[in-house]
């Protein structure tokens, strides 16, 4: 009986994220009835859809779906009280809220939920026995319910989104470096196909998670902005981290999809082995080195000379294929030579050096990467974030 009952304890325990935003969803929608019931007679049952519907995993998500949905929705009911009078309650009242509305969210470019939560809630606002006065009743509950939904937002996360960003961004980094010092060890030791594949596998599943870092780090920029105990700096620095992150990832991409099709004709020349290998360990260890600087608010000379050992193993690779073309393959020969230029492109990427992340045409001056000699360092909070996460995954 007690182990059962600890299995179902579990179910919630490793679930605390889930747990906390099902809370306060709870809290922000039982509130709003409360309040909505307060101010107007049976207003409680809207205020408390709009907030459930509101309540995001972001406070900046909130607010955008929040004031778009009382946009909406006011839109929503001028359309109605304009319909009522030509046509009465019907098809055409209802068809022209739900298009307006929708036309409303695009324009706001409020994302997907917030595009049926609009309509959603105009209808809800519209509903039969509309007339202005229940109308205009209607509007205060939704009001009611977005500002709860927004005040109860900041507490559906236990961590900033920046904090989140961090977390992100250490994972990643770690789980490339790893990545890596496996397929280093590999080339060493003489892979097969069937390992190549799992390689091809696992980074696959990296750039999986780099629209997730792209959000994160989109979502703490615009949280810094307008949120008082946000730093706004520090966000700049932690999106810039993540584009190059991002750059990095497709890197190792292309690696291991190299090593998989040199696998598929053969395998790496035995004579080449030991340079790639050590190329590719020499990748591995700039990642952590990163990582363990800006873990320790380092002045930026250690990553960047574990960056120069990643140019200085290309190199050498570089002259050892170059010293053996004649008696190489055409075919792989070249895919060797491009492992050359992915390594560059890392060390380019971990040290920010790269016309690719500070040069781009098009881009807004905070969206353009910052390089070595302009890095701004991460709070204190962050550092520490990434602290704890080096030490689980080294234990």
């Amino acid at each position: 009986m007690k182990r059962q009952f600890m299995k179902v304890v579990r179910l919630f325990t490793d679930r605390r994220a889930w747990v906390r935003q099902t809370v306060v969803t709870g809290a922000a929608a039982g509130l709003a009835w409360q309040v909505g019931d307060l101010v107007h007679k049976n207003g409680g049952i809207v205020a408390a859809i709009v907030a459930t519907l509101s309540v995001n995993i972001s406070l900046n998500g909130s607010v955008r779906e929040g004031f778009g949905q009382i946009i909406g929705t006011a839109i929503g009911a001028g359309v109605a009280l304009v319909s009522l009078s030509l046509f009465d309650f019907g098809v055409i009242t209802v068809s022209a809220t739900v298009i307006l509305c929708a036309v409303v969210a695009r324009a706001l470019h409020l994302g997907v939920v917030a595009s049926i939560n609009v309509p959603v809630t105009a209808l809800i606002v519209i509903a039969p026995g509309l007339n202005q006065s229940n109308a205009f009743h209607r509007m205060n509950s939704t009001l009611i319910g977005a500002g709860i939904a927004i005040f109860f937002s900041y507490f559906s996360h236990a961590d900033s989104p920046a904090e989140r960003t961090v977390d992100q961004i250490a994972s990643l980094g770690i789980r490339s470096a790893s990545l890596l010092g496996e397929m280093s060890e590999g080339v060493a030791q003489g892979f097969t196909q069937t390992e190549a594949g799992v390689w091809l596998a696992k980074a696959r599943r990296l750039i999986e998670g780099i629209p997730k870092i792209r959000a994160l780090a989109l979502e703490a920029r615009s949280y810094a902005r307008w949120f008082p105990t946000a730093e706004k700096e520090e966000a700049e620095e932690i999106y810039a981290r993540g584009v190059a992150l991002e750059h990095t990832i497709v890197q190792v991409r292309t690696i291991a999809r190299t090593l998989f099709d040199s696998a598929v004709e053969g395998g790496i020349p035995k004579s080449t082995n030991r340079q790639i290998a050590a190329a590719l360990s020499a990748a591995s260890y700039a990642i952590t080195a990163k990582l363990d600087d800006l873990a320790e608010d380092g002045d930026g000379v250690a990553d960047t000379a574990a960056t120069e050992g990643v140019r200085q193993a290309g190199a050498t690779l570089a002259r050892t294929l170059i010293a053996e073309a004649a008696e190489s393959e055409k075919e792989q020969l070249v895919r060797s030579i491009s492992l050359v230029t992915n390594l560059d492109r890392i060390a380019d990427s971990l040290d920010r050096s790269s016309p690719a992340l500070a040069d781009i045409a098009g881009l807004t001056p905070a969206e353009k990467v910052s390089t070595v000699g302009r890095v701004k360092k991460l709070g204190s909070g962050s550092r520490m974030r990434i602290r704890k996460i080096l030490r689980k995954h080294r234990a």
